[in-house]
C-alpha cells in the first residue's frame, strides 16, 4: 500500500505575529499506523521541502509516545526535511490519502487548487481520504462530480467552536472548521472536546481532534483495504 500524506506549508497564524503549521501528533500517530502495517508513505506540501511545524505541538503537554519516536527517527525526519511538491503528485500513484491538520492547512490547502482537485480526483477513483482535526476545513471548495460541495448531506466531524474557543483562536483563524462543514451542508457530529472520535461517511473520513489522529488513520487502513479487494 501506498500512502500519501499531505502537510501545510503556512507558517503565519493570522496576524498574531505568532508562528503556526502542522500538528506533530497528527503526522506521527498516522504515520506510524501506515508504517507499521508496511506502508510507503510519501510526505508532500504546497511548497515542498521542510514545512512549518506548529511549535504547540511540540511543548510537552502535547508530546505524544508517537511524537518522540518520530523526532528520533532519522528516516522519518529527513523524509519531513524533503517533502515534494503538492502539484508534483498524481492520484494514480497511491492508494489512499491523509491530511493531518494544525492551523496551517485553513490558510493554504483550503484554497488550493491542487488540493482540492487531488481530492476530487481520490475519490472519484473510489480510494478513501482522512483529514484530522483542523485539516477537513480542507474540503470547504471540494466539489462532487455535479459540482456540489463535497460535504452536503455527508456524516462529518472537524474541530469544534468550543476547541477553538478554549485555545483562544476564533477571532485569529479565517474560518471554524465546525461553521464552514454545517454551511457546506455537511451533517456534522462531535464528542467532548479533545476526545477522540473519528466519522466515516462511504469514502470520506474525518477526525475531530489530535487524540483522533491514531484512529482516523486506522480507519483509512482498513478501507483502503477493502477499496483495494
Amino acid at each position: 500500500m501506498k500512502v500519501l500524506m499531505v502537510l501545510t506549508s503556512h507558517d503565519q497564524l493570522g496576524n498574531t505575529g505568532r508562528k503556526t503549521g502542522f500538528w506533530l501528533e497528527e503526522l506521527a500517530a498516522p504515520y506510524y499506523t501506515f508504517k507499521d502495517a508496511g506502508a510507503e508513505i510519501v510526505l508532500a506540501s504546497p511548497q515542498g521541502g521542510q514545512p512549518p511545524l506548529d511549535p504547540k505541538s511540540n511543548e510537552p503537554a502535547n508530546q505524544t509516545e508517537t511524537t518522540h519516536r518520530f523526532e528520533k527517527d532519522a528516516a522519518a525526519t529527513a523524509q519531513l526535511a524533503t517533502t515534494v511538491r503538492l502539484d508534483s503528485v498524481a492520484q494514480a500513484d497511491f492508494d489512499t490519502v491523509f491530511y493531518p491538520g494544525g492551523h496551517g492547512p485553513l490558510w493554504d490547502l483550503a484554497e488550493d487548487a491542487n488540493s482540492i482537485a487531488l481530492i476530487e480526483s481520490f475519490l472519484a477513483a473510489g480510494k478513501p481520504v482522512a483529514l484530522v482535526c483542523h485539516a477537513p476545513g480542507v474540503l470547504r471548495h471540494v466539489k462532487t462530480p455535479d459540482g456540489r460541495p463535497l460535504v452536503e448531506g455527508r456524516k462529518v466531524t472537524g474541530f469544534t467552536n468550543s476547541e477553538e474557543a478554549a485555545v483562544g483562536l476564533t477571532e485569529v483563524v479565517p474560518f471554524l472548521v465546525e461553521d464552514e462543514l454545517k454551511a457546506r451542508g455537511g451533517i456534522y457530529s462531535k464528542a467532548d472536546d479533545w476526545a477522540p472520535y473519528v466519522v466515516t461517511d462511504g469514502l470520506l473520513i474525518t477526525g475531530q481532534n489530535p487524540a483522533s489522529s491514531s484512529s482516523a488513520a486506522a480507519a483509512l487502513m482498513k478501507h483502503s483495504a477493502l477499496a483495494a479487494q
